[in-house]
């Protein structure tokens, strides 16, 4: 009953200030929607950067030409050959999937229409290990894949620069020196994590690839698809050991080809991303200390200009406890007050933001409590000096306090 009626007084006493107390809370309001806002768009990143690198493929393993990523990054290596992509297919058991290709730039021209972008040459094991879902049309047939036909699967944004709104199957593209029949159309994955558009891509058969463009048989680059529940570390090391030996490379030689582990680097990724959240994090709160502050600021004034009240209460019979409750209380309902308003404005700004950043929005009710949790706490711990002072006032003095 006692701690209700406390409760009234302090919910009487901050709607008498209602603007001082606003801007009392104000600190606090900043303070938790900061922490909220970074948290929550943190890990919106972190889902999105996990979500991109697994659209490139299930388990992958990418082995690349040389050991440095770039335009000249296998100019002093040997490209590997079919053979190497049938030999790691053959002798690494936990191996679903193997997909060779060779990729360069290319200008592709429809009518007035021209854009430079990427053709690669693959096999269909490229769709499988790379998850890519045909949105129309179809995959390349057996016979386009051995004779190295001139047809072509192109991806959403090859399609909109070249055939705007018009379908594109069944039209030609030319590439290069030759044209080719769009016979498929990828289904659109977006933005990748590295910056780079997914969908601009033109996919022709290998072996098209290898006589219409390229001029060789090279294989520049083998993504490699591991069974689910197989050890992806296991596999890689079992691969550059199979690879040493074909390509040669003895004793303490270095490798002149690179396995990535694609698990690894959205774990290298996800971590940065998470340490990244968790400073900025700890950034904003430093202003929750400062909206502390204000609170007890605050209440010093209003203890000074309560002090004949204060003296009233204790005059007639209140006990010391029940004044610092009284304060304690204001102060925890202002910073709790500071907390709500802060929870309701931050999760609105992250929705905003997410949408803007095309993140997606992860609603975290963790940090929410928290968060909620610790503005509560500054309220009881910047409010106890001021409460103190007030429950320790003498009554004399106070009663003469104009």
């Amino acid at each position: 009953m006692m701690l209700a009626n406390t409760l009234l007084l302090a919910l009487r006493e901050i709607r008498r200030n209602v603007l001082r107390s606003f801007l009392t809370i104000l600190g606090i309001v900043i303070g938790v929607a900061a922490v909220i806002v970074m948290v929550t768009i943190g890990g919106g990143a972190t889902a999105q950067v996990t979500e991109q690198i697994a659209s490139l493929g299930s388990n992958l393993l990418m082995v690349r030409v040389g050991q440095r990523m770039g335009p000249s990054q296998g100019s002093a290596a040997p490209p590997f050959a079919m053979e190497d992509v049938d030999a790691i297919y053959r002798e690494i058991p936990a191996i679903v999937g193997v997909a060779p290709s060779a990729s360069q730039r290319v200008t592709a021209v429809y009518g007035n229409a021209n854009w430079a972008t990427s053709v690669t040459g693959v096999d269909n094991q490229f769709f499988t290990v790379r998850n890519w879902t045909i949105q129309s049309g179809r995959r390349f047939l057996d016979t386009e894949l051995r004779s190295g036909k001139a047809v072509c699967v192109i991806g959403a944004t090859i399609a909109k620069e070249l055939f705007g709104a018009q379908p594109p199957l069944g039209h030609k593209i030319r590439l290069g020196n030759f044209s080719c029949e769009v016979t498929g159309l990828l289904e659109a994955k977006g933005q990748s994590t590295f910056g780079s558009d997914q969908d601009d891509l033109i996919l022709i058969p290998l072996r098209t690839f290898q006589r219409r463009i390229a001029g060789n048989q090279d294989i520049s680059l083998i993504q490699v698809s591991v069974a689910e529940g197989r050890s992806t570390d296991k596999a890689k090391s079992d691969i550059e050991d199979l690879l040493r030996e074909r390509r040669h490379i003895s004793g303490s030689k270095s490798d002149n080809f690179q396995v990535m582990d694609m698990k690894e680097i959205t774990r290298m990724l996800t971590g940065t991303t998470q340490i990244l959240t968790t400073l900025l994090g700890a950034v904003a709160a430093v202003s929750l200390l400062v909206g502390g502050i204000g609170i007890m600021n605050i209440m010093l004034v209003s203890v000074t200009e309560r002090t004949r009240e204060i003296g009233i209460r204790l005059a007639i019979g209140a006990l010391e406890r029940e004044v610092l409750l009284q304060f304690l209380v204001e102060a925890m309902v202002l910073s709790s007050f500071g907390g709500t308003i802060g929870i309701l404005f931050a999760l609105s700004a992250s929705y905003g933001l997410a949408g803007l950043l095309s993140i997606p929005f992860i609603f975290n009710p963790g940090i929410v409590i928290i968060a909620f949790l610790f503005s509560a706490a500054v309220g009881i711990i910047f409010g106890f000096f001021p409460a103190r002072k007030a429950a320790r006032l003498d009554p004399i003095d106070a009663l003469r306090h104009e």
